[in-house]
């Protein structure tokens, strides 16, 4: 099993007076992590699944007395599929509150159905973790070095879902599975969205528009749903883990766009299944988009695990001047376009440059990325 890099984290975690919260998308392999958090441990543990109907009614109508009797003689419970449990904030908060010998260990493959029963219920009493699919760092130390970089071509195209990386000869089958019922299973849960043709339209047209702005007027246009449906239905795939967005920065220079925004996918290989486009990079014309959405999702995963106080944003001006990823720490920013292409020119804009405390600049490119996405392993 691949070594996922939060676990030691939650490891040292156990025990502490909270319960542990762990969101991500379908088939990410959250059961796996709490399995493996388990294997070494001595403790009796309790197993729920909100999956299955009968533990689905037995947690949810539990009391406080309940609830004890059912743990009784445990020291672990682990709640898989928690966010298809009724009040389970509640439920949760009771343990962390009444029944504090018993760590609760839950997760979620949808962070708006288990973060809107939990957040307010369990405030101070959790601590959260996502798990994303697996990170270039995650896979270098499961493989090696010299076999992941060997593989680029493969994350760029098939993405780096467990399943896909380790059975690599069903990676297509996989995928059209994640993408297909998988992930409109959990977007189908919330507010009772039954348009599955506005999802797929709208996710298709943000897979085509991966590295460039985004216009919800036209998003609006090209799928026929109001500015405000668009708007929802994008805040639910960015809560679903399937999408995320970059805002525009803008501060010191007058020409510098504002209110523009970027939108990538966290995998991939799920980019490319709605689109159908799994063709090797020689042969496509969208390898910038394919790039640029794999580096910006790898560095922000490994920013968001490493818990770093860090801003991102894209730059661009109406002269078209422009900067893929800027990271801003305590004032100082952090400038890297993105290029597969060694060969293939680019600069960091002067007037960026002129307006800014820089504390780095570097064009990322296929012959130096693993510096970018894995700095501890690679850099000097």
């Amino acid at each position: 099993m691949i070594y996922r890099t939060i676990l030691s984290d939650i490891q040292k975690r156990m025990f502490s007076g909270k319960a542990i919260l762990i969101y991500g998308a379908r088939q990410t392999g959250k059961s796996t992590l709490v399995e493996m958090l388990l294997k070494d441990r001595t403790e009796k543990v309790l197993r729920i699944n909100g999956d299955d109907i009968e533990d689905k009614a037995l947690l949810g109508r539990a009391s406080k007395s309940l609830l004890k009797a059912l743990v009784a003689g445990y020291d672990i419970l682990f709640i898989d599929e928690a966010q298809k449990i009724d009040d389970i904030g509640n439920i949760i908060k009771i343990f962390t509150d009444q029944i504090k010998e018993v760590q609760v260990i839950a997760t979620g493959s949808s962070s708006f159905e288990l973060l809107g029963k939990t957040s307010e219920s369990l405030t101070g009493r959790k601590y959260e973790y996502i798990l994303y699919p697996c990170m270039f760092s995650e896979l270098v130390e499961h493989f090696d070095p010299i076999s992941e970089i060997s593989s680029l071509e493969n994350r760029l195209i098939y993405g780096s879902y467990p399943e896909v990386v380790v059975d690599q000869a069903r990676s297509l089958e996989t995928l059209k599975s994640i993408a297909g019922s998988y992930l409109f299973k959990d977007i189908l849960m919330i507010d009772r969205i039954r348009n599955t043709g506005l999802i797929e339209t709208l996710l298709k047209a943000l897979a085509l528009q991966v590295g460039s702005e985004v216009s919800i007027n036209e998003l609006s246009r090209l799928t026929g749903a109001d500015r405000g449906t668009i708007e929802k239905y994008i805040r639910i795939l960015e809560d679903a883990f399937i999408i995320f967005r970059l805002s525009g920065f803008n501060r010191n220079v007058r020409t510098e766009l504002r209110k523009s925004k970027k939108f990538y996918f966290w995998d991939n290989g799920i980019r490319n299944a709605l689109i159908g486009n799994f063709n090797p990079i020689d042969s496509r014309n969208d390898t910038g988009a394919l790039w640029e959405n794999y580096l910006v999702s790898e560095r922000l995963k490994l920013l968001r695990t490493r818990e770093e106080i860090v801003f991102t944003y894209f730059w661009r001006t109406t002269l078209q001047q422009e900067i893929d990823l800027i990271e801003e720490r305590q004032g100082a920013f952090s400038a890297f376009e993105m290029k597969y292409n060694p060969k293939q020119k680019a600069i960091i804009p002067q007037t960026f440059l002129d307006n800014y405390k820089i504390a780095e600049t570097a064009i990322v490119n296929r012959e130096n990325y693993f510096e970018f996405l894995h700095p501890e392993r690679f850099q000097k």
